[in-house]
């Protein structure tokens, strides 16, 4: 048995994870819904459940993990992954489902601990400490969590315990699917320095490459490096961070309400060719939907960042500071056409698999100066922003649409779902 795991590993009557009770100072809980997308199809559509899914046609949102032991991955080619699993079931994505299904999620995250910090749609870190009176030992509190999100959302998570939010990420990962893992602060080293350098919070595949370039294949091996050494393969900031996390130390807390940083929304499809005309409407849907979001968030942002990824999967980025902050859709939208139109040669020799829209460098818009810059912008932009906001708050995100995107998939130009009813 592994030297972080107790001598007598429990079994989880409802869920029929294995779990582990230990004493110590790990109150840091990392709780992630298991193939969140595929899960919430396979949950709403019972023919699908225990079957190879697969959501997304062009390019692959999410697989079930049924799909993924044949080696189905997520950002892979859907023709690529239809070779590697030909009886996989394919599903169009329904954001609107998974938001609702985050939403139910992050509602028993709330109950359950005071301090939750959101990472994305379907995971996040809870903060524990001082709840052993009123809640139990923190793993008591992770089984009991597993239970509810099972039992209010009809999905199921895996939960890492332990000491820093890098080794509960970890855990919960190592403990995939539908599992429970807890790292006591005595156990740490043995358990993180078997792990693949892939297996560290941070390390990409860029990292990893150039790590594996010197040998560096676990995070033993990684830890064993000077901090001089390491920070000459990755640089300052990231040899001596990585180097930290190598041996455990990870002083960041668990916080909520984090100042948000950006606003973004993305749009993936096939292979096949586009005309400029149809990646304008693409691009003006995801801005539509990137400015909404800012003005429901009272939020203004100056830079503009076009991201792009071509047929081979690689990306690159184009980006433009703007005169002044603004939420306005028109102003945002031109910084962008010009973007897309900066980029189109690259584009049509390399094709294109995915578009989308970040902007950053935000503030509040009560904060923003009122100065206008020349050429002024028509008073009625805003305004039009203003009606159109309100229609679709009252009668659904598709109650308005622009004529260039009439007769198309919402989805498919990064809006969101028709709202039901």
């Amino acid at each position: 048995m592994p030297p972080w795991s107790s001598r007598s590993a429990d079994r989880c009557v409802l869920t029929g994870c294995e779990h582990v009770f230990v004493s110590g100072e790990a109150t840091i809980l990392h709780a992630d819904v298991d193939a969140f997308f595929a899960s919430v199809e396979q949950r709403d559509e019972p023919r699908l459940r225990g079957k190879p899914v697969i959501v997304g046609g062009g390019v692959v949102l999410a697989a079930s993990y049924e799909a993924r032991a044949f080696g189905v991955r997520s950002a892979m080619g859907g023709a690529s992954a239809r070779r590697l699993c030909p009886q996989s079931i394919v599903v169009s994505p329904r954001f609107g489902a998974y938001v609702e299904a985050s939403r139910a999620v992050f509602a028993v995250f709330k109950e359950t601990a005071p301090t939750v910090e959101g990472l994305s749609m379907e995971e996040a870190f809870l903060d524990v400490a001082g709840l052993e009176r009123i809640s139990g030992t923190p793993p008591a509190i992770a089984a009991r969590l597993k239970e509810d999100v099972l039992a209010q959302a009809g999905l199921t998570i895996t939960v890492g315990v332990a000491r820093t939010k890098a080794l509960a990420k970890v855990a919960s990962a190592a403990a995939k699917p539908d599992g429970l893992l807890v790292v006591p602060p005595d156990g740490e080293i043995a358990f993180l320095h078997p792990l693949a350098v892939e297996r560290l919070w941070g390390v990409g595949p860029a990292t990893a490459a150039r790590l594996h370039e010197r040998g560096i294949e676990t995070v033993g091996q990684l830890a064993a490096l000077d901090v001089a050494v390491l920070t000459t393969i990755l640089g300052p900031a990231g040899g001596r961070h990585l180097h930290a996390l190598s041996h455990g130390r990870d002083p960041r807390p668990v916080r909520s309400g984090r100042r948000r940083r950006s606003f973004g929304a993305q749009s993936a499809f096939g292979r096949r060719s586009r005309s400029a005309e149809s990646l304008d409407a693409v691009i003006l849907g995801l801005v539509e939907r990137v400015t909404r979001r800012m003005r429901s968030s009272r939020q203004v942002g100056r830079t503009l960042v076009l991201r792009i990824r071509f047929d081979d999967y690689s990306r690159a980025s184009r980006s433009r500071t703007l005169g002044r902050p603004t939420a306005a859709t028109a102003a945002i939208l031109a910084a962008a056409r010009t973007l897309l139109a900066q980029a189109m040669p690259v584009i049509e020799q390399r094709g294109l698999t995915l578009l989308g829209v970040t902007v950053s460098n935000l503030e509040s818009d009560r904060a923003a100066p009122t100065q206008l810059t020349l050429p002024l912008a028509s008073p009625s932009e805003s305004a039009l922003d203003t009606v159109l906001d309100s229609v679709r708050e009252r009668f659904g995100s598709q109650a308005v649409t622009r004529a260039t995107l009439l007769g198309s998939d919402p989805e498919a130009h990064g809006l969101p779902p028709p709202s039901p009813g």
